[in-house]
């Protein structure tokens, strides 16, 4: 990433900021084991901290999305589920919200709920995101989602 030509911090936030979401992403969507989780921790709240600065409403969302997987698959499931709850009643809320927006919201939340211990969550989160990823129109936006969702448990039969 380009840095800024200049020395206006709002610039360098959003640099910083798209940086730490970057990385924090790489480190999501990571196989099992194959990440640390406190390294995704700092990299999510780094970005969520810098777009608070700078970013717009969207952009903040984004990053309570982002910070709801990394308590997730950091296994902190209560703080998880409660960025995944405020990310999902913000969208939801939304009529412009893109397919994938939220198909992977849904996977968000379940993980965050069985990260939690909260079964009848992760259940209907589970089956909320099954359905909406079926509802996905482009490929490129069902591969982000597949990315996460890979990763969440399947609710208990």
């Amino acid at each position: 990433m380009k840095p800024p030509a200049d020395s206006d911090p709002a610039h360098w936030h959003r640099v910083f900021g798209a940086s730490a979401n970057n990385a924090a992403w790489t480190l999501a969507e990571a196989p099992a084991g194959a990440f640390d989780p406190a390294a995704l921790l700092d990299a999510a709240h780094a970005a969520a901290w810098h777009w608070t600065l700078v970013g717009n409403e969207q952009n903040r969302m984004r990053a309570r999305t982002l910070l709801a997987l990394a308590h997730a698959r950091a296994g902190l499931g209560t703080s998880a589920l409660a960025y995944a709850d405020e990310v999902h009643d913000y969208l939801v809320a939304r009529p412009e919200t893109p397919d994938w927006a939220i198909a992977l919201m849904h996977a968000i939340r379940a993980y965050a709920a069985a990260a939690a211990g909260v079964g009848d969550t992760h259940a209907s989160a589970y089956a909320d995101a099954k359905r909406a990823f079926d509802a996905v129109a482009r490929d490129e936006d069902r591969e982000v989602v597949e990315r996460v969702l890979r990763h969440v448990p399947m609710p208990p039969a």
